[in-house]
């Protein structure tokens, strides 16, 4: 008996393997997030796959992949400089924030929408995780205190890290006078663990004095350059109007957004290269926000992932 049953056992395990599908993931696939604005700067909606053209490393690739991203989730790390440099308008920052998430999160909201709360001075502290409580990210801004140090690259390396393995679009906002002054990391390794997590980076200035003197000009530049190369935009600060209007900005961009995906084809070969992408669109006037460019992924098969019916 004990060997009949070990047959039908062996049998019946052989059946549910043949009836468990088995997936090839192909991860050389490289996902593009674009906004395009008209000639006035209002997000555009209502393009088809047919309305773009990609490019990259200069040669056009076939787009395998094309998604309006309205119905995708939404990861935000809104990043806080709680430095001392900046303490006179982090009150206002943290009020405009909330106002913000509020707006964000509320009607019209994608279920899985979740934004998550990071201060930095001289080092960085993820002060909230990923949720969708207002009331727990309200408690989360309140609690930021002004420190010393500022910890811009630092910052922005470990959001990356965090938003990383998140499924859906990923989004940095960082509110900074742009002044490092503390970080471990260096601007080429923010730039590269923002641009290898999909992220795209939303810079808001702060310039409590509207002259270059005393300004940080090069942390400025800096951030400007992060965010084009990520697909986000910058804005500068001088009040808390001006960052309401800021906020209202970007949430108009993230709710008009598309998904472009391509194998590449013809692009040089090489393990970890950087290779420049171009998204363009046949209509006229337009500009387009996208990343600059991607990474080659390490050579290898493709990664398989097997699930169960049961």
């Amino acid at each position: 008996m004990l060997r009949v049953s070990l047959l039908w056992a062996g049998l019946a395990a052989a059946a549910v393997a043949q009836e468990t599908p088995t997936f090839a993931v192909d991860v050389k696939l490289v996902n593009v997030i674009a906004t395009v604005k008209d000639a006035g700067g209002r997000p555009l909606g209502g393009l088809e796959k047919e309305n773009f053209r990609l490019l990259a490393a200069g040669i056009p690739q076939e787009i395998a992949v094309f998604e309006r991203q309205t119905d995708r989730p939404l990861s935000v790390a809104l990043l806080f400089d709680a430095s001392l440099s900046v303490a006179k308008e982090l009150r206002f920052e943290q009020e405009s924030a909330l106002r913000f998430a509020r707006s964000l999160l509320g009607a019209g909201a994608h279920p899985a929408d979740r934004m998550s709360i990071f201060s930095f001075s001289s080092y960085v502290d993820q002060v909230e995780r990923f949720t969708a409580s207002l009331d727990r990210l309200k408690a989360a801004v309140s609690r930021i205190r002004p420190e010393s140090g500022t910890s811009v690259y630092d910052a922005l390396t470990l959001a990356g890290d965090t938003l990383s393995p998140r499924e859906g679009r990923k989004v940095i906002i960082i509110v900074t006078d742009g002044g490092d002054t503390t970080s471990t990391a260096t601007y080429q390794e923010a730039l590269r663990t923002v641009q290898l997590a999909d992220v795209v980076v939303y810079s808001i200035i702060v310039v409590p004095i509207t002259s270059d003197a005393g300004r940080n000009l090069g942390g400025e530049n800096a951030l400007k350059t992060i965010s084009g190369s990520t697909g986000g935009l910058w804005f500068r600060q001088h009040g808390e109007q001006d960052l309401d209007e800021a906020f209202r900005e970007i949430q108009r961009d993230l709710r008009v957004q598309y998904l472009l995906a391509f194998y590449p084809r013809g692009v040089p070969a090489g393990p970890g290269k950087f290779h420049r992408l171009e998204i363009q669109v046949n209509r006229e006037g337009v500009r387009v926000l996208s990343r600059n460019g991607y990474y080659s992924p390490p050579e290898g098969p493709a990664r398989r992932n097997t699930r169960s019916n049961h």
